[in-house]
């Protein structure tokens, strides 16, 4: 809960908006994207925020290509689930799990 994650495409202060095929997890910073579109490729650059000090770093940028071979390197089907054990709550708070399908 001390670090706040966010994704900027291109240059500042283009940020990623999170919508129906985009996603920044909260937990470890990933950007997802899903069905990737020819207006997705560009550079994208993490910034990371402490809560406490609320002073951003920016990452290097990253740059995503369209790839028009089919191929999908690493990414090949399967569910990523990064639960922890147990999970301690509040009565009446709201709780986040975050689980993935990644792949064709």
């Amino acid at each position: 809960p001390d670090l706040s994650f966010a994704w900027i495409f291109n240059e500042y202060p283009s940020f990623v908006q999170e919508d129906s095929r985009r996603f920044v997890s909260q937990e470890t910073g990933h950007l997802y994207i899903a069905k990737v579109e020819p207006s997705d490729v560009g550079n994208y650059s993490c910034v990371v925020t402490s809560r406490a000090s609320r002073s951003p770093v920016l990452g290097s940028p990253t740059p995503l290509v369209l790839r028009t071979d089919g191929v999908m390197g690493e990414y090949e089907p399967k569910i990523e689930v990064q639960f922890p054990e147990t999970l301690a709550a509040a009565k009446g708070s709201t709780v986040k799990l975050e689980c993935f399908a990644l792949g064709k």
